[in-house]
């Protein structure tokens, strides 16, 4: 199999690209040349956002077997690609997101739940959610419904990890003391490790999947207990996980997602929308989702080997909880021991 990746130097397009590689499969990554690409792949530079910036692929007469995108900003990117490749490759891959889907988002949606509104495939830059939808318009617009396959992902976890959520979480728990940990204990999570969304998607191509899926673990795979436990066990720091209830989180005026990543308070609109949606379809084209264990100790793992700082897209919002305020919640005088934020 011959495959593009747009993108593929960073979590989950270099997730992909490095599984192809695993399935000797011949990779091609475009790329702006900022970071290093997987050793193996052969690697087209430009930028999709300038004026000719697609010329390394217009130039060239090269025939792929499929294309995964992950792109996150204006739809018309997507559009632009997508229609220089349409007769140049077999399948059309997005990686989208399940912020697609209309707010609130009911527990148990699946893939009919309703769209996003006013989302179109040649828009600018406007807001995650719309930006995703246009881009699975784009999408189809160009490869058809038959050719192309929306992969609909819910959160990302995993090594190469550029949004911050559980590197703040290992780095944190790695400092020891006393930690805020976000109750209930058996809060059910649902999250994808970025290598198994890659997995996934490449036998989606095999299989010649096409439409809508919402990718991510069922709901209840792990609970934020297990999740917490595990960045304890992989970092062997003396770190005291203090249950503290939702409530309590909550008037003290700590932002669900942002400042405590992941959790998000037990029957909410947003445990709904983030925590428990339907992967009965995923399951059953073959979704399989490794442990928690094995997502955080493999992230830990990559985390050392960069000095314990992870690299941070421009255009995500910072997390983590700034140790006065948690000391604060926890009652400690003095402040939280290893307080570096």
């Amino acid at each position: 199999m011959r495959l593009l990746v747009l993108g593929g130097t960073e979590f989950v397009g270099r997730a992909v690209a490095e599984a192809a590689l695993d399935r000797g499969w011949e990779v091609t990554v475009f790329h702006r040349g900022r970071h290093t690409a997987p050793s193996g792949v052969r690697s087209l530079h430009g930028d999709r956002t300038a004026p000719d910036g697609l010329a390394a692929l217009a130039g060239t007469d090269e025939r792929w077997d499929a294309v995964v995108d992950t792109w996150s900003a204006a739809p018309r990117a997507v559009r632009d690609t997508a229609r220089l490749l349409r007769e140049r490759a077999g399948r059309y891959v997005y990686v989208s997101s399940c912020s697609v889907y209309a707010w609130p988002r009911p527990a148990g949606y699946d893939e009919d739940a309703p769209l996003v509104e006013g989302a179109s495939p040649g828009a600018g830059h406007t807001d995650y959610g719309r930006d995703k939808r246009g881009g699975e318009l784009a999408a189809v617009a160009e490869f058809g419904a038959d050719r192309s396959l929306l992969v609909r992902a819910g959160l990302i976890l995993g090594p190469y990890e550029n949004v911050g959520r559980l590197p703040w979480w290992l780095n944190r728990i790695a400092r020891g003391g006393p930690v805020l940990a976000p109750g209930p204990r058996d809060l059910p999570l649902q999250f994808i490790d970025a290598r198994d969304l890659a997995r996934w998607t490449l036998g989606a191509v095999e299989q010649e999947l096409s439409g809508p899926y919402n990718l991510i673990s069922p709901s209840g795979h792990a609970t934020m207990g297990a999740l917490l436990e595990s960045c304890a066990r992989a970092t062997s720091g003396p770190a005291d996980l203090r249950w503290t209830d939702s409530r309590t989180i909550l008037d003290a005026g700590i932002e669900p997602w942002v400042q405590l990543p992941v959790w998000v308070p037990p029957g909410s609109e947003l445990h709904d929308a983030l925590h428990s949606a339907d992967v009965s379809r995923a399951l059953a084209s073959g979704l399989r989702c490794r442990p928690v264990e094995e997502t955080v100790a493999d992230t830990w793992r990559w985390l050392r080997a960069l000095g314990g700082t992870a690299p941070m897209r421009a255009d995500r919002t910072a997390t983590g909880l700034d140790p006065r305020v948690e000391a604060e919640v926890l009652g400690i005088e003095g402040g939280v021991s290893g307080t570096t934020p």
